[in-house]
Protein backbone atom coordinates (compact mmCIF):
# COMPACT_ATOMS: atom_id res chain seq x y z
CA UNK A 1 0.00 0.00 0.00
CA UNK A 2 2.69 2.42 1.20
CA UNK A 3 4.67 1.37 -2.13
CA UNK A 4 1.41 2.27 -4.88
CA UNK A 5 0.98 5.48 -2.64
CA UNK A 6 4.30 6.64 -3.24
CA UNK A 7 4.23 5.93 -6.84
CA UNK A 8 1.08 8.14 -7.00
CA UNK A 9 2.84 10.67 -5.19
CA UNK A 10 5.60 10.50 -7.54
CA UNK A 11 2.97 10.89 -10.67
CA UNK A 12 1.36 13.93 -9.40
CA UNK A 13 4.13 16.01 -9.48
CA UNK A 14 4.83 15.43 -13.03
CA UNK A 15 3.18 17.95 -14.71
CA UNK A 16 3.45 17.03 -18.30
CA UNK A 17 6.26 14.78 -19.96
CA UNK A 18 8.25 15.36 -23.41
CA UNK A 19 11.05 12.84 -23.07
CA UNK A 20 13.31 11.15 -21.10
CA UNK A 21 16.99 12.69 -19.56
CA UNK A 22 19.49 10.23 -20.62
CA UNK A 23 21.53 11.04 -17.70
CA UNK A 24 19.65 9.86 -15.17
CA UNK A 25 16.61 7.89 -17.02
CA UNK A 26 14.15 10.22 -15.32
CA UNK A 27 10.92 11.72 -16.70
CA UNK A 28 11.93 14.99 -17.61
CA UNK A 29 8.82 17.31 -16.94
CA UNK A 30 8.27 20.26 -19.10
CA UNK A 31 6.25 23.07 -18.17
CA UNK A 32 2.45 24.00 -19.26
CA UNK A 33 1.31 26.15 -22.08
CA UNK A 34 0.91 29.62 -20.59
CA UNK A 35 -2.19 31.69 -21.29
CA UNK A 36 -1.71 34.42 -23.86
CA UNK A 37 -3.55 37.52 -25.07
CA UNK A 38 -5.80 36.13 -27.84
CA UNK A 39 -6.17 32.51 -27.12
CA UNK A 40 -8.81 30.43 -27.57
CA UNK A 41 -10.09 28.01 -24.53
CA UNK A 42 -12.81 25.32 -24.62
CA UNK A 43 -13.90 24.07 -21.88
CA UNK A 44 -15.23 19.99 -22.36
CA UNK A 45 -18.66 19.88 -19.88
CA UNK A 46 -21.16 22.54 -18.56
CA UNK A 47 -21.11 21.50 -14.61
CA UNK A 48 -20.03 22.99 -11.33
CA UNK A 49 -16.51 22.67 -12.63
CA UNK A 50 -16.61 23.29 -15.88
CA UNK A 51 -18.65 26.09 -15.69
CA UNK A 52 -16.45 28.08 -12.99
CA UNK A 53 -13.65 27.59 -14.94
CA UNK A 54 -15.30 29.29 -17.78
CA UNK A 55 -16.36 32.09 -15.45
CA UNK A 56 -12.88 32.94 -14.43
CA UNK A 57 -10.92 32.96 -17.64
CA UNK A 58 -14.27 35.09 -19.43
CA UNK A 59 -13.61 37.21 -16.17
CA UNK A 60 -10.29 37.80 -17.39
CA UNK A 61 -10.97 38.80 -20.56
CA UNK A 62 -10.19 35.43 -22.16
CA UNK A 63 -12.41 33.94 -25.23
CA UNK A 64 -14.08 31.27 -23.95
CA UNK A 65 -16.44 28.57 -25.22
CA UNK A 66 -18.46 25.57 -22.93
CA UNK A 67 -19.72 22.65 -24.90
CA UNK A 68 -21.98 20.39 -22.92
CA UNK A 69 -23.40 17.51 -24.44
CA UNK A 70 -27.01 17.82 -22.05
CA UNK A 71 -29.46 20.29 -22.98
CA UNK A 72 -29.39 21.33 -18.63
CA UNK A 73 -26.46 22.69 -17.28
CA UNK A 74 -25.10 21.41 -14.22
CA UNK A 75 -24.38 18.08 -14.85
CA UNK A 76 -25.28 16.53 -11.45
CA UNK A 77 -25.61 19.76 -9.10
CA UNK A 78 -28.96 20.50 -11.93
CA UNK A 79 -31.51 21.06 -10.80
CA UNK A 80 -34.76 19.40 -12.74
CA UNK A 81 -38.01 20.66 -13.15
CA UNK A 82 -41.64 19.23 -13.22
CA UNK A 83 -45.01 20.96 -13.75
CA UNK A 84 -43.37 23.79 -11.61
CA UNK A 85 -41.87 21.18 -8.78
CA UNK A 86 -37.89 21.29 -8.56
CA UNK A 87 -35.94 18.22 -7.83
CA UNK A 88 -32.12 18.19 -6.64
CA UNK A 89 -30.56 15.34 -8.27
CA UNK A 90 -28.69 13.72 -4.99
CA UNK A 91 -29.02 16.51 -2.47
CA UNK A 92 -26.40 19.29 -3.21
CA UNK A 93 -25.16 20.90 0.40
CA UNK A 94 -23.28 24.51 0.17
CA UNK A 95 -21.10 24.36 2.41
CA UNK A 96 -17.30 24.76 2.22
CA UNK A 97 -14.46 25.28 3.92
CA UNK A 98 -12.29 26.61 0.95
CA UNK A 99 -12.47 30.60 0.75
CA UNK A 100 -12.67 31.32 -3.23
CA UNK A 101 -15.30 28.53 -3.63
CA UNK A 102 -17.53 30.36 -0.90
CA UNK A 103 -16.63 34.02 -2.39
CA UNK A 104 -17.88 32.13 -5.71
CA UNK A 105 -21.22 31.61 -4.10
CA UNK A 106 -21.93 34.45 -2.76
CA UNK A 107 -20.74 36.78 -5.84
CA UNK A 108 -23.11 34.61 -7.94
CA UNK A 109 -25.87 34.25 -6.14
CA UNK A 110 -25.94 36.76 -2.86
CA UNK A 111 -29.09 36.89 -0.85
CA UNK A 112 -30.43 33.69 -3.04
CA UNK A 113 -28.41 31.51 -1.05
CA UNK A 114 -30.77 30.40 2.03
CA UNK A 115 -29.48 28.83 5.46
CA UNK A 116 -31.25 25.22 5.95
CA UNK A 117 -30.97 23.91 9.55
CA UNK A 118 -28.99 20.17 8.41
CA UNK A 119 -30.83 17.35 9.65
CA UNK A 120 -30.48 13.59 8.46
CA UNK A 121 -30.86 10.60 9.66
CA UNK A 122 -30.58 6.20 9.23
CA UNK A 123 -33.87 4.47 8.53
CA UNK A 124 -32.93 0.87 10.14
CA UNK A 125 -35.77 -1.51 10.94
CA UNK A 126 -38.50 1.02 11.30
CA UNK A 127 -35.94 3.23 13.82
CA UNK A 128 -34.18 6.35 13.27
CA UNK A 129 -30.11 6.70 13.86
CA UNK A 130 -28.92 9.69 13.78
CA UNK A 131 -26.08 10.58 10.58
CA UNK A 132 -23.14 10.60 11.91
CA UNK A 133 -23.91 8.24 14.08
CA UNK A 134 -24.08 9.36 18.01
CA UNK A 135 -23.20 7.14 20.78
CA UNK A 136 -26.32 6.96 22.80
CA UNK A 137 -29.00 7.39 19.92
CA UNK A 138 -27.21 4.30 18.71
CA UNK A 139 -27.27 2.70 21.61
CA UNK A 140 -30.82 3.10 22.45
CA UNK A 141 -32.13 2.23 19.15
CA UNK A 142 -30.06 -1.05 18.97
CA UNK A 143 -30.89 -1.82 22.93
CA UNK A 144 -28.61 -2.87 25.60
CA UNK A 145 -27.47 -6.29 24.02
CA UNK A 146 -26.81 -5.63 20.52
CA UNK A 147 -24.57 -1.84 21.79
CA UNK A 148 -22.53 -4.81 24.12
CA UNK A 149 -21.63 -6.67 21.20
CA UNK A 150 -20.63 -3.59 19.21
CA UNK A 151 -18.20 -2.32 21.77
CA UNK A 152 -16.68 -5.75 22.36
CA UNK A 153 -16.38 -5.52 18.49
CA UNK A 154 -14.78 -2.26 18.53
CA UNK A 155 -12.52 -3.31 21.27
CA UNK A 156 -11.56 -6.34 19.33
CA UNK A 157 -10.60 -4.40 16.54
CA UNK A 158 -8.13 -1.83 18.34
CA UNK A 159 -6.64 -4.60 20.07
CA UNK A 160 -6.20 -6.75 16.58
CA UNK A 161 -6.59 -4.71 13.58
CA UNK A 162 -6.53 -5.92 10.02
CA UNK A 163 -3.05 -5.37 9.04
CA UNK A 164 -3.53 -3.84 5.88
CA UNK A 165 -6.60 -1.38 4.94
CA UNK A 166 -6.92 -1.48 1.18
CA UNK A 167 -10.74 -2.27 1.10
CA UNK A 168 -13.85 -0.25 2.51
CA UNK A 169 -14.42 -3.45 4.91
CA UNK A 170 -11.24 -3.40 6.33
CA UNK A 171 -10.84 0.42 6.53
CA UNK A 172 -14.43 1.02 7.95
CA UNK A 173 -14.09 -1.75 10.65
CA UNK A 174 -10.64 -0.89 11.83
CA UNK A 175 -12.56 2.18 13.38
CA UNK A 176 -16.06 1.08 14.02
CA UNK A 177 -15.64 -2.49 14.58
CA UNK A 178 -16.56 -5.31 12.23
CA UNK A 179 -20.39 -5.61 14.06
CA UNK A 180 -21.28 -2.25 13.71
CA UNK A 181 -19.92 -2.20 10.02
CA UNK A 182 -22.32 -4.77 8.93
CA UNK A 183 -25.19 -2.71 10.53
CA UNK A 184 -24.50 0.28 9.30
CA UNK A 185 -22.27 0.44 6.49
CA UNK A 186 -21.99 -2.74 4.74
CA UNK A 187 -25.57 -3.55 3.42
CA UNK A 188 -26.33 0.37 2.72
CA UNK A 189 -22.92 0.75 0.71
CA UNK A 190 -23.41 -2.38 -1.51
CA UNK A 191 -26.79 -0.92 -2.41
CA UNK A 192 -25.38 1.86 -3.73
CA UNK A 193 -22.41 0.95 -5.43
CA UNK A 194 -23.76 -2.62 -6.89
CA UNK A 195 -20.71 -4.66 -5.83
CA UNK A 196 -18.86 -6.18 -2.59
CA UNK A 197 -17.39 -3.96 0.03
CA UNK A 198 -14.12 -5.82 -0.14
CA UNK A 199 -13.66 -4.57 -3.94
CA UNK A 200 -14.01 -1.12 -2.89
CA UNK A 201 -10.99 0.96 -2.25
CA UNK A 202 -10.25 1.92 1.21
CA UNK A 203 -9.27 5.38 -0.67
CA UNK A 204 -12.57 6.23 -0.93
CA UNK A 205 -13.69 5.42 2.80
CA UNK A 206 -11.15 7.76 4.06
CA UNK A 207 -12.28 10.35 1.34
CA UNK A 208 -15.50 10.57 2.49
CA UNK A 209 -15.93 9.49 6.01
CA UNK A 210 -12.87 11.14 6.88
CA UNK A 211 -12.29 12.08 10.82
CA UNK A 212 -14.85 9.57 12.24
CA UNK A 213 -14.80 6.77 14.43
CA UNK A 214 -16.66 5.07 16.81
CA UNK A 215 -14.12 6.71 19.72
CA UNK A 216 -15.27 10.13 18.24
CA UNK A 217 -18.70 9.43 18.22
CA UNK A 218 -18.96 8.20 21.94
CA UNK A 219 -16.70 11.58 22.50
CA UNK A 220 -18.86 13.56 20.62
CA UNK A 221 -21.85 12.30 23.12
CA UNK A 222 -20.20 13.54 25.99
CA UNK A 223 -19.49 17.24 27.57
CA UNK A 224 -15.35 16.47 26.50
CA UNK A 225 -17.23 17.26 23.24
CA UNK A 226 -16.33 21.00 23.77
CA UNK A 227 -12.38 20.29 23.41
CA UNK A 228 -12.88 17.50 20.76
CA UNK A 229 -11.74 19.15 17.13
CA UNK A 230 -14.26 19.69 14.74
CA UNK A 231 -15.28 17.29 12.30
CA UNK A 232 -16.57 18.24 8.28
CA UNK A 233 -19.98 16.37 8.44
CA UNK A 234 -20.88 17.28 11.75
CA UNK A 235 -22.69 20.68 10.69
CA UNK A 236 -26.09 21.95 11.86
CA UNK A 237 -26.79 24.02 8.82
CA UNK A 238 -25.63 24.78 5.36
CA UNK A 239 -26.48 27.44 2.42
CA UNK A 240 -28.67 26.58 -0.21
CA UNK A 241 -29.81 28.15 -3.25
CA UNK A 242 -33.43 29.20 -2.99
CA UNK A 243 -34.54 27.59 -6.30
CA UNK A 244 -32.41 24.67 -6.01
CA UNK A 245 -28.58 24.34 -7.21
CA UNK A 246 -29.25 24.53 -10.80
CA UNK A 247 -30.10 27.72 -9.68
CA UNK A 248 -26.36 28.49 -9.03
CA UNK A 249 -25.16 27.46 -12.52
CA UNK A 250 -28.00 29.00 -14.33
CA UNK A 251 -26.84 32.03 -13.22
CA UNK A 252 -22.90 31.81 -13.46
CA UNK A 253 -24.16 30.69 -17.17
CA UNK A 254 -25.90 34.13 -17.44
CA UNK A 255 -22.83 35.49 -16.26
CA UNK A 256 -19.94 33.71 -18.50
CA UNK A 257 -22.03 34.78 -21.23
CA UNK A 258 -22.61 38.32 -20.83
CA UNK A 259 -19.04 38.58 -20.48
CA UNK A 260 -18.54 37.37 -24.01
CA UNK A 261 -18.57 33.51 -24.07
CA UNK A 262 -20.25 31.04 -25.83
CA UNK A 263 -22.24 28.50 -23.91
CA UNK A 264 -23.29 25.34 -26.72
CA UNK A 265 -25.63 22.58 -25.08
CA UNK A 266 -26.53 19.30 -26.95
CA UNK A 267 -22.88 19.80 -28.13
CA UNK A 268 -21.22 16.48 -27.81
CA UNK A 269 -17.35 15.59 -28.00
CA UNK A 270 -16.58 13.16 -30.37
CA UNK A 271 -12.90 13.59 -30.97
CA UNK A 272 -9.89 15.72 -30.28
CA UNK A 273 -7.15 16.62 -32.77
CA UNK A 274 -3.97 16.39 -31.65
CA UNK A 275 -0.77 17.99 -32.82
CA UNK A 276 2.97 19.03 -31.13
CA UNK A 277 2.33 17.17 -27.71
CA UNK A 278 -1.16 19.65 -27.42
CA UNK A 279 -5.02 19.70 -28.80
CA UNK A 280 -5.40 21.62 -31.29
CA UNK A 281 -8.87 21.09 -31.95
CA UNK A 282 -12.29 19.81 -30.48
CA UNK A 283 -15.07 18.24 -32.62
CA UNK A 284 -18.05 17.68 -31.44
CA UNK A 285 -21.22 16.61 -32.95
CA UNK A 286 -24.50 19.05 -32.37
CA UNK A 287 -28.09 19.05 -34.25
CA UNK A 288 -26.64 20.35 -36.92
CA UNK A 289 -23.86 18.44 -37.81
CA UNK A 290 -20.19 18.09 -36.70
CA UNK A 291 -18.35 21.32 -36.18
CA UNK A 292 -14.44 21.34 -35.52
CA UNK A 293 -13.61 23.93 -32.97
CA UNK A 294 -9.80 25.08 -32.62
CA UNK A 295 -8.11 26.20 -29.30
CA UNK A 296 -4.95 26.88 -27.60
CA UNK A 297 -6.56 25.61 -24.62
CA UNK A 298 -8.48 22.62 -23.29
CA UNK A 299 -10.09 22.52 -20.14
CA UNK A 300 -12.33 18.87 -19.96
CA UNK A 301 -14.17 17.48 -17.48
CA UNK A 302 -15.89 14.59 -19.09
CA UNK A 303 -15.68 11.24 -18.25
CA UNK A 304 -11.81 10.61 -17.26
CA UNK A 305 -12.72 7.46 -19.69
CA UNK A 306 -14.52 9.16 -22.27
CA UNK A 307 -11.43 11.95 -22.75
CA UNK A 308 -9.28 8.94 -23.36
CA UNK A 309 -11.18 6.93 -25.65
CA UNK A 310 -11.05 10.45 -27.91
CA UNK A 311 -7.27 11.54 -28.18
CA UNK A 312 -6.76 9.48 -31.40
CA UNK A 313 -4.89 6.68 -32.90
CA UNK A 314 -1.42 8.07 -31.09
CA UNK A 315 -3.39 7.08 -28.34
CA UNK A 316 -1.32 3.47 -27.03
CA UNK A 317 -3.20 0.91 -26.34
CA UNK A 318 -2.68 0.09 -22.98
CA UNK A 319 -4.28 3.73 -21.97
CA UNK A 320 -7.53 2.81 -24.21
CA UNK A 321 -8.41 -0.45 -21.49
CA UNK A 322 -6.88 1.66 -18.98
CA UNK A 323 -10.10 3.55 -19.88
CA UNK A 324 -12.54 0.58 -20.56
CA UNK A 325 -11.67 -0.34 -16.96
CA UNK A 326 -12.73 2.65 -15.02
CA UNK A 327 -16.53 1.90 -13.93
CA UNK A 328 -19.49 3.81 -13.15
CA UNK A 329 -22.63 4.01 -10.90
CA UNK A 330 -25.74 5.54 -12.72
CA UNK A 331 -28.92 7.23 -10.67
CA UNK A 332 -32.32 6.91 -11.19
CA UNK A 333 -34.19 10.12 -9.27
CA UNK A 334 -38.01 9.05 -8.82
CA UNK A 335 -39.89 12.20 -7.55
CA UNK A 336 -43.56 11.58 -5.58
CA UNK A 337 -45.55 14.15 -4.95
CA UNK A 338 -47.80 13.66 -1.89
CA UNK A 339 -51.40 15.63 -0.80
CA UNK A 340 -49.61 16.01 2.82
CA UNK A 341 -47.01 18.39 4.32
CA UNK A 342 -44.57 17.92 7.36
CA UNK A 343 -44.05 14.40 6.80
CA UNK A 344 -40.86 14.12 8.61
CA UNK A 345 -38.22 16.55 9.51
CA UNK A 346 -35.37 15.93 7.59
CA UNK A 347 -33.27 16.81 4.70
CA UNK A 348 -32.99 13.19 3.76
CA UNK A 349 -32.77 9.98 4.87
CA UNK A 350 -30.93 7.26 4.20
CA UNK A 351 -32.56 3.79 3.76
CA UNK A 352 -30.47 0.67 5.33
CA UNK A 353 -33.77 -0.83 6.15
CA UNK A 354 -33.21 -4.23 3.75
CA UNK A 355 -36.16 -5.33 1.17
CA UNK A 356 -36.27 -2.19 -0.42
CA UNK A 357 -34.61 -0.88 -3.42
CA UNK A 358 -34.48 2.88 -2.56
CA UNK A 359 -31.21 3.91 -1.37
CA UNK A 360 -31.85 7.70 0.32
CA UNK A 361 -34.72 9.84 0.15
CA UNK A 362 -34.85 13.51 -0.05
CA UNK A 363 -37.28 15.80 1.10
CA UNK A 364 -37.41 18.81 -0.73
CA UNK A 365 -39.44 20.92 1.25
CA UNK A 366 -37.13 20.51 4.52
CA UNK A 367 -34.56 21.89 1.68
CA UNK A 368 -35.95 24.97 0.23
CA UNK A 369 -39.95 25.40 0.15
CA UNK A 370 -39.59 27.44 -3.10
CA UNK A 371 -38.46 24.16 -4.41
CA UNK A 372 -42.73 23.24 -4.44
CA UNK A 373 -45.14 25.03 -6.04
CA UNK A 374 -48.45 25.02 -3.64
CA UNK A 375 -49.12 24.51 0.08
CA UNK A 376 -50.00 21.29 1.17
CA UNK A 377 -48.29 18.93 -0.68
CA UNK A 378 -44.80 17.51 -0.12
CA UNK A 379 -42.39 16.28 -3.14
CA UNK A 380 -39.59 13.50 -2.07
CA UNK A 381 -36.98 12.22 -4.04
CA UNK A 382 -36.61 8.34 -4.13
CA UNK A 383 -33.02 7.66 -4.94
CA UNK A 384 -32.21 4.38 -7.02
CA UNK A 385 -28.68 3.35 -7.90
CA UNK A 386 -28.19 0.94 -10.89
CA UNK A 387 -25.74 0.26 -13.95
CA UNK A 388 -26.88 2.29 -16.97
CA UNK A 389 -28.29 -0.42 -19.58
CA UNK A 390 -29.33 -2.81 -16.63
CA UNK A 391 -33.33 -4.25 -15.11
CA UNK A 392 -33.75 -0.95 -13.47
CA UNK A 393 -32.61 1.57 -15.51
CA UNK A 394 -34.60 0.12 -18.44
CA UNK A 395 -37.81 0.03 -16.31
CA UNK A 396 -40.14 2.44 -17.64
CA UNK A 397 -41.26 5.62 -15.69
CA UNK A 398 -44.66 4.74 -14.90
CA UNK A 399 -43.63 1.37 -12.87
CA UNK A 400 -40.76 2.94 -11.68
CA UNK A 401 -43.32 5.36 -10.10
CA UNK A 402 -45.03 2.32 -8.74
CA UNK A 403 -42.18 1.04 -7.06
CA UNK A 404 -40.94 4.09 -5.45
CA UNK A 405 -44.77 4.24 -4.22
CA UNK A 406 -45.05 1.08 -2.48
CA UNK A 407 -41.38 0.92 -0.91
CA UNK A 408 -42.91 4.14 0.18
CA UNK A 409 -45.57 2.67 1.89
CA UNK A 410 -43.43 -0.23 3.04
CA UNK A 411 -41.01 1.82 4.98
CA UNK A 412 -44.19 3.73 6.71
CA UNK A 413 -42.65 7.39 5.97
CA UNK A 414 -45.90 8.86 4.58
CA UNK A 415 -49.04 6.95 6.37
CA UNK A 416 -51.39 9.18 5.96
CA UNK A 417 -50.67 10.79 2.70
CA UNK A 418 -51.64 9.81 -1.32
CA UNK A 419 -49.45 10.22 -3.95
CA UNK A 420 -50.93 12.19 -6.55
CA UNK A 421 -47.91 12.63 -9.45
CA UNK A 422 -44.91 11.31 -10.01
CA UNK A 423 -41.36 11.73 -12.51
CA UNK A 424 -37.93 10.14 -13.06
CA UNK A 425 -34.76 11.99 -13.62
CA UNK A 426 -31.85 9.44 -15.02
CA UNK A 427 -28.48 10.16 -14.68
CA UNK A 428 -25.85 8.33 -16.25
CA UNK A 429 -22.13 8.36 -14.84
CA UNK A 430 -23.12 10.00 -11.69
CA UNK A 431 -20.88 8.18 -9.34
CA UNK A 432 -17.24 7.13 -10.29
CA UNK A 433 -16.43 3.79 -9.22
CA UNK A 434 -13.11 3.05 -6.68
CA UNK A 435 -13.49 -0.40 -7.36
CA UNK A 436 -9.92 -2.48 -6.75
CA UNK A 437 -8.36 -1.48 -10.34
CA UNK A 438 -9.76 1.92 -10.33
CA UNK A 439 -5.90 3.64 -9.21
CA UNK A 440 -4.26 1.75 -11.74
CA UNK A 441 -6.16 2.72 -14.78
CA UNK A 442 -6.32 6.20 -13.64
CA UNK A 443 -2.64 6.42 -13.16
CA UNK A 444 -1.90 5.18 -16.77
CA UNK A 445 -4.25 7.77 -18.04
CA UNK A 446 -2.88 10.36 -16.52
CA UNK A 447 0.54 9.90 -17.49
CA UNK A 448 -0.29 9.50 -21.36
CA UNK A 449 -2.74 12.88 -20.73
CA UNK A 450 0.67 14.65 -19.29
CA UNK A 451 2.62 14.78 -22.37
CA UNK A 452 -0.45 17.05 -23.62
CA UNK A 453 0.52 20.56 -22.17
CA UNK A 454 -2.29 22.62 -23.04
CA UNK A 455 -5.30 20.33 -21.75
CA UNK A 456 -6.11 19.99 -17.74
CA UNK A 457 -9.13 17.66 -16.48
CA UNK A 458 -10.95 18.82 -13.59
CA UNK A 459 -14.39 17.89 -11.77
CA UNK A 460 -15.66 14.37 -10.89
CA UNK A 461 -16.15 12.89 -13.62
CA UNK A 462 -12.88 14.79 -15.30
CA UNK A 463 -10.73 12.93 -13.07
CA UNK A 464 -12.91 10.12 -11.77
CA UNK A 465 -12.46 11.15 -8.78
CA UNK A 466 -15.50 10.97 -5.88
CA UNK A 467 -15.26 14.92 -5.59
CA UNK A 468 -17.83 17.14 -3.26
CA UNK A 469 -18.95 20.27 -5.52
CA UNK A 470 -16.80 22.91 -4.08
CA UNK A 471 -13.93 20.17 -4.34
CA UNK A 472 -14.76 19.96 -8.20
CA UNK A 473 -15.33 23.80 -7.90
CA UNK A 474 -11.61 24.52 -6.65
CA UNK A 475 -9.79 21.98 -9.27
CA UNK A 476 -11.15 23.97 -11.79
CA UNK A 477 -9.50 27.17 -9.80
CA UNK A 478 -6.66 25.72 -9.67
CA UNK A 479 -6.76 24.82 -13.59
CA UNK A 480 -7.05 28.55 -14.22
CA UNK A 481 -4.26 29.84 -12.05
CA UNK A 482 -1.88 26.92 -13.41
CA UNK A 483 -2.59 28.41 -17.02
CA UNK A 484 -1.55 31.73 -15.73
CA UNK A 485 1.91 30.75 -14.61
CA UNK A 486 0.81 29.07 -11.13
CA UNK A 487 1.92 25.20 -10.73
CA UNK A 488 -0.58 23.87 -8.29
CA UNK A 489 -1.46 19.92 -8.25
CA UNK A 490 -4.68 19.39 -9.24
CA UNK A 491 -4.62 15.75 -8.15
CA UNK A 492 -4.33 16.38 -4.85
CA UNK A 493 -7.37 18.29 -4.25
CA UNK A 494 -9.85 16.28 -1.64
CA UNK A 495 -7.31 14.43 0.03
CA UNK A 496 -7.63 14.03 3.82
CA UNK A 497 -4.60 16.24 4.60
CA UNK A 498 -5.37 18.97 2.27
CA UNK A 499 -8.92 19.52 2.99
CA UNK A 500 -8.45 20.39 6.65
CA UNK A 501 -5.73 21.98 6.29
CA UNK A 502 -5.13 24.51 3.05
CA UNK A 503 -3.85 24.73 -0.05
CA UNK A 504 -4.88 28.54 -0.43
CA UNK A 505 -5.90 30.09 -3.94
CA UNK A 506 -5.21 33.91 -4.31
CA UNK A 507 -8.73 35.45 -3.87
CA UNK A 508 -8.28 38.74 -5.22
CA UNK A 509 -10.63 38.37 -8.20
CA UNK A 510 -12.98 37.08 -6.65
CA UNK A 511 -13.29 39.76 -3.85
CA UNK A 512 -12.90 42.52 -6.21
CA UNK A 513 -16.70 40.52 -7.80
CA UNK A 514 -17.78 40.23 -4.95
CA UNK A 515 -17.37 43.94 -3.58
CA UNK A 516 -18.77 45.14 -7.58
Amino acid sequence: MGESRDSARQACDVTSITDIDLTTGSLRPTPRRQLSPGDRIVVCGGGPAGLTAAYLLAQKGYAVRVVEADEVLGGISRTARYKGYRFDIGGHRFFTKILPVELFWETILGHDLIEVPRLSRILYNGKYFHYPLKAVNAITGLGLWEAGRIILSYVHARISPHPREDNFEQWVSNRFGTRLYKIFFKTYTEKVWGIPCTEIRAEWAAQRIQGLSLARAILSATTLNRRAPSIKTLISKFRYPRLGPGQMWEMCAERIVEMGGVISTGCRVRSFERGNNSITAVEVETAAGVEKIEAEHVISTIPLANLAKSLGSETPFEVIAAANGLTYRDFILVALILDSDNLFPDNWIYVHTPGVLVGRIQNFNNWSADMVPTTGVTCLGMEYFCFEGDGLWNTDDAELIRLATAELTQLKLAPHAKVIDGAVVRMPKAYPIYDGGYSGHVDTIRSHLDTLHNLQTVGRNGMHKYNNQDHSMYTAMLAVENMLGADHDIWSVNTDLEYHEEQRLPDADLKQAAEA
